[in-house]
């Protein structure tokens, strides 16, 4: 049985990457995690303890692994580039109240059938169960009134 720091190591051997102890951590950091962070939270996570990662590396390691197919980039929000270690294909829920990204399993929403499509993600929006809550026991609606935007 492989432990992880062996998985690692092989994921990124396999997809020809020199193994750097940056971008070893960057995508370990990744694969414990499904919150889809930005640059800027793996490098804020990566030098909590210790800095051991400027910015400029974090960058690069994360377009090594998202041109070697390790990772890929979800861009929910307009500028806001996150990262996610799932490449399986699946969709997001994004919570409009706390900002909190879920996965969708791909076949939860049914396929589209439009001539020519080769792929597609949806990304649906609302608020999840904890907000959904917190808004209903506060007797506030759980859609927000989008008439004043």
């Amino acid at each position: 049985m492989q432990s992880h720091a062996d998985q690692i190591v092989q994921a990124l051997k396999e997809k020809r990457l020199r193994v750097t102890p940056q971008r070893f951590a960057v995508y370990a950091n990744l694969l414990d995690r499904t919150d889809h962070p930005t640059a800027e939270q793996i490098l804020g996570d990566l030098n909590r303890d210790a800095p051991m990662s400027s910015q400029a590396t974090v960058y690069s390691s994360l377009q090594a692994l998202y041109k070697a197919g390790l990772v890929r980039e979800v861009l929910l929000e307009e500028g806001v580039r996150r990262y996610d270690a799932n490449v399986a294909p699946h969709h997001h829920f994004r919570c409009e109240t706390c900002g909190t990204i879920e996965d969708i399993a791909w076949d939860e929403i049914r396929d589209l059938s439009v001539g020519g499509v080769d792929r597609y993600e949806v990304t649906v929006y609302g608020q999840c169960e904890r907000c959904a809550a917190t808004l209903a026991a506060q007797g506030l609606p759980h859609k927000p009134d989008l008439s004043q935007t």
